[in-house]
This record gives C-alpha cells, sequence and structure tokens, in this order.
C-alpha cells in the first residue's frame, strides 16, 4: 500500500496551484454566481444532513482533492482497516474499533480468531450485569441495591464515558447517580464521592492493564474509602474492572467474573462503544446501548460504499485537509448546539490531536507539511458570548463544524428555534460578513464603520440532524473517527499510536519521590525545573 511522499503526489502540485485561484475567492462571490450552490455541495446519511457550502472550494478543488484521495489510497487503506490488517504500524496491530459495532451475525477473523464473536460475548455479559444493576437485584455488601455509579479511567476510559452519559442523559435512569473521576488530582475524586453512601455505590475501574497511575491512585484511595465504612469483604460487591489484566485486577480485590475485556485492537479514543461503555449501558440501558451501535455501524457502513463525493467522512476528512494544508488554518472549533454534547468537543480533542498530532510518516521521516490541526470548542450559544468575536473578527481564521437537530428532547416555548436560529445566523455571517457598504447603508456612523466591517470568508460545515438519540450519537461519532482516519491516512501518519503521551509520564515517575522535602537526592535536571523542585519542597514545607 506504498504511496508516493504526500508533496510528491500530482494532486498535491495540483492542488498548490489551484490554492493561489482560491487565495482570490469570496464566498459572496461564489455563492452569487451559483445560486444552487447551498443544495448542491451537501450529502446526507446516518441521519446526518451535512452541508459543506460554505468552504472555500469549487468544484474543481472538489475534484483535485478526490484525485488526492485516490492517489493517496484513501479506500485500500479503509478496506483494509475493515479487513483487520495491522494498520497500527508501530504497535503491529489490527485497528478494529469498526468490529466493536459489528452486528452478532456478521463474523470477521483475524489473526485466526472471530473478534465479532468476542465483542458480543462481552456485550452480552455487559447486558446481564447492567439489567440486575438498573432493576435493583445486584446488591452491595449490606445488602443494599446500588444506587450510585464511579467510572474511575482517564483519557479514552474517561471522555467517552462522560460524554455519551451526558450526550444520552435524557435516556438515562433518573433514580441512578453518575459521577465520573479522572483527575489525579484528590478534588475530583473527594468532590465525586462526598454526598455518596458507600454502601450504594458502585465503582467501575477501567484501565486496560490495569497499571495507569492516575487511574489506579484514584481506584487505590475509592478502595480506601470503602473499606473505611465496610470493610475489605466489602470490595467485591462494590468494585467491578474493564480490563484485560486478570491477575492485576483480582489481586486488588475485584472478582474476575466481574472483570470485562476489550482487546489490544481498541485504542483508547475509539473505545467508547467497548466495555469502557460499561457505565453509559448501566445509565441508558442494553437496549439504548445497542441502538448507538446500530448508529456506529450504519456510518461505518456508508463510509465503506458510498461514492467519495456523497461519502460523509470522505468528505469532511478532505475538507479538513484543504483548510489546514493549502489555506493554512491551524485549528477547528466544534460548536454544538445541544445542551447535552457540552462534552463533544473535548471528546474529539482526543479523538482529534491524539490521533494526528504526528511529525513522522508511518515509515519514520519527518513530515514537512502540517498535520493534526487542533480542535477545541464551546455549545452554543454560550461560545457567542466569548470567543465569536475572534472568529467573526480575528486575524486568526477558525473552520467552524455546526451541529444542531430540527427537535429538542426538551422543548419549551420558542427556545429551540431561537437556538436553531443562531445556528443558520452563525454560519451566515462567518460566511458573508457585512461591507462597510452595507453598514452605511444602514445608517451607521462613519466613525465606526470600520470596527463594525466583518469580512466574511470564514468558512463551517454544518451537520443537521432531526433529533439527539442513542443511534444519532454513535452515526455522529463515527463520523468524526472516520475523519480522523481520512486525515491520516492522507498525511501518511499512524493515527493509531500515541508515543506523545508517554515521556512526561515517565519524567513525572521520576520526579514524584523528589517532591519529599525530606528528600537528599542530588537533582539532575535542568536548571528551571531543579529550581521548581526546591521551591515547591520549601512551600510545602514551610506553607
Amino acid at each position: 500500500m506504498t504511496t508516493q511522499p504526500l508533496p510528491q503526489r500530482p494532486a498535491w502540485d495540483a492542488l498548490t496551484a489551484h490554492y493561489r485561484d482560491a487565495s482570490s475567492w469570496h464566498l459572496r462571490e461564489l455563492f452569487s454566481d451559483d445560486p444552487n450552490r447551498g443544495r448542491r455541495f451537501t450529502s446526507e446519511a446516518a441521519g446526518l444532513y451535512f452541508d459543506y457550502s460554505k468552504n472555500l472550494i469549487t468544484d474543481d478543488t472538489m475534484s483535485l482533492l478526490d484525485q488526492l484521495a485516490l492517489e493517496s489510497k484513501v479506500e485500500e487503506r479503509r478496506d483494509a482497516m475493515f479487513a483487520g490488517k495491522h494498520l497500527n504500524v508501530t504497535e503491529d496491530r489490527p485497528v478494529l474499533h469498526v468490529a466493536l459495532r459489528m452486528p452478532k451475525n456478521s463474523s470477521l477473523v483475524v489473526d485466526g480468531v472471530d473478534v465479532v464473536a468476542q465483542v458480543h460475548q462481552v456485550l452480552e455479559r455487559m447486558s446481564v450485569f447492567a439489567e440486575l444493576v438498573r432493576c435493583g437485584q445486584w446488591r452491595g455488601h449490606t445488602d443494599q441495591p446500588i444506587k450510585n455509579v464511579v467510572n474511575i479511567g482517564i483519557g479514552g476510559s474517561d471522555l467517552g464515558p462522560v460524554m455519551a452519559f451526558e450526550a444520552l442523559r435524557h435516556f438515562s435512569q433518573r433514580e441512578l447517580t453518575f459521577r465520573f473521576v479522572s483527575n489525579v488530582d484528590a478534588t475530583d475524586f473527594v468532590e465525586s464521592v462526598r454526598d455518596l453512601n458507600p454502601e450504594e455505590t458502585l465503582f467501575i475501574i477501567s484501565s486496560k492493564t490495569f497499571s495507569t497511575l492516575e487511574t489506579l491512585t484514584n481506584a487505590t484511595s475509592a478502595r480506601q474509602w470503602l473499606v473505611a465504612s465496610l470493610g475489605e469483604a466489602a470490595v467485591a460487591k462494590h468494585f467491578v474492572a474493564v480490563s484485560t489484566n486478570a491477575e492485576k485486577v483480582a489481586a486488588f480485590g475485584i472478582d474476575v467474573t466481574n472483570m470485562f475485556g476489550f482487546w489490544d485492537w481498541v485504542g483508547g479514543r475509539y473505545s467508547m462503544d467497548s466495555a469502557i461503555g460499561l457505565s453509559t449501558m448501566l445509565a441508558v440501558g442494553p437496549e439504548n446501548f445497542y441502538e448507538m451501535l446500530e448508529g456506529f455501524h450504519e456510518m461505518d457502513r456508508h463510509f465503506c460504499t458510498a461514492p467519495v463525493r456523497q461519502n460523509l467522512p470522505m468528505l469532511m476528512g478532505l475538507l479538513a485537509c484543504w483548510n489546514n494544508n493549502f489555506l493554512g488554518y491551524p485549528t477547528v472549533a466544534v460548536m454544538p448546539y445541544d445542551q447535552y454534547l457540552h462534552r463533544l468537543p473535548a471528546y474529539l480533542q482526543q479523538l482529534t490531536m491524539e490521533s494526528n498530532g504526528k511529525h513522522v510518516t508511518e515509515d519514520g521521516q519527518r513530515v514537512t507539511y502540517l498535520t493534526g490541526p487542533v480542535y477545541w470548542g464551546e455549545p452554543g450559544t454560550n461560545g457567542q458570548h466569548s470567543f465569536y468575536q475572534l472568529l467573526h473578527q480575528g486575524t486568526t481564521v477558525v473552520p467552524v463544524d455546526f451541529i444542531g437537530f430540527a427537535r429538542s428532547l426538551n422543548p419549551l416555548g420558542a427556545h429551540h428555534d431561537i437556538l436553531m436560529s443562531n445556528v443558520f445566523a452563525q454560519a451566515q455571517a462567518l460566511a458573508f460578513g457585512r461591507t462597510a457598504e452595507e453598514l452605511r447603508a444602514a445608517g451607521v456612523d462613519e466613525g465606526v464603520v470600520a470596527a463594525r466591517v466583518m469580512d466574511g470568508n470564514r468558512p463551517s460545515n454544518v451537520l443537521l440532524a432531526k433529533v439527539l438519540s442513542p443511534r444519532l450519537l454513535g452515526s455522529l461519532i463515527a463520523l468524526y473517527e472516520h475523519s480522523v482516519f481520512v486525515q491520516g491516512t492522507l498525511w501518511g501518519i499512524d493515527s493509531f499510536d500515541q508515543w506523545g503521551v508517554e515521556l512526561g509520564k515517565q519524567l513525572a515517575v521520576e520526579i514524584t519521590p523528589e517532591l519529599d522535602p525530606k528528600s537528599t537526592e542530588k537533582l539532575a535536571h535542568d536548571s528551571s525545573t531543579n529550581a521548581l523542585i526546591e521551591q515547591y519542597r520549601f512551600l510545602k514545607k514551610n506553607g
């Protein structure tokens, strides 16, 4: 599947030349010249309507991007991923999060094992456990039903579950309280359990290896908190694990029959639909969880079968490359106009930046072009009253993904129409702006005309769906997963390793014992780190 280095591909050269023309375009003229543009540059699949007409593109742009995808062998690489090939080259692993949502009657044999059968064995065990807890049959050490569930994890073992819980809160069992602990800062744990009764609390410890420092530190504190009230014998009834390390799980005191496994071919940031989603299933029930999996799978099938110009993940990934590599826009803002999706931007930060924040290609060559842009965001309309000033008039252009729904899960007066009018208005304002002539015609005082001009020409996508449901959430997340895959393939990088998270963690392990004020060990770091450690020791001792 070897391809030429990206800058040597003919389509890359053609796009570079094409950009010289594009730099003089304005969306006002593009729309004026093509009255049907707002319908032509759209596509629809898996419950999502995707309007990408407000990007700085023409038909020629899209044809060249199609050619770049062809030369980058995106479709061949996609098919290899779905077949279980070892695309995670630095760890020599297949990339099979797509197997997590394949139907039970399907089969995918990888390295001699039917991974779909394994997935559904775990899902069935999760379903049985979830129903026991939800109906009150699972009893704690003192025979009290579980009323509180605390998920302890970090990274994908936290961001996916907490995002999914918040997104699907409308469908959750309200008699159960859910908390999520990730930060090794003690405050996160202490505040999460402050008002909980240990007799009614279940902890889910989510760690693939059961050795992640932050997770195990919080898990140990949770164990101590429980044991202080109920004794050692209570641990087996109040802790379950999502892990692959039965030995360490058992050593912690968790009954391994209450361990739900997953596999090394599931990256943490792609794992919310695996056993890592146990808290999600407890919250919304197995039926809604399976509906979410169906949404994931529907987008998977669309990604595998739709032509490039109708393929939502292909389109989103190609446009991201155009905006990043040719137009030079280094960030992307994701603005969900639904309060239930308020954790989606944080989730997408990990999905996108841990996947594509890479500086070498798969074969170890230093890249000479931009890779993963910075993703960030905030739910609308909150963001409009904080950073939209920069989006409209700042010197940095930020492409925006707007996400909205035709129906609210909580209809109340005119709220939803007001909310959604802002989606359409903000996308319109970013694209077309307001000229000095328009301001003067509106009677604006000449002294403030310059300050009120908005240049426009700022690209955005609008994703519109009927209503936020478990199925739609699955489709939405799969769309972003596959867009990340398309971008990584274009750039020739490994989107499935994450070595960049290792160095800081390793150095922290070395520094931790040096923070003791009684330590006499000579510091051997750089002068700044040494001075900071010494100042920390002083403040800790004399504070």
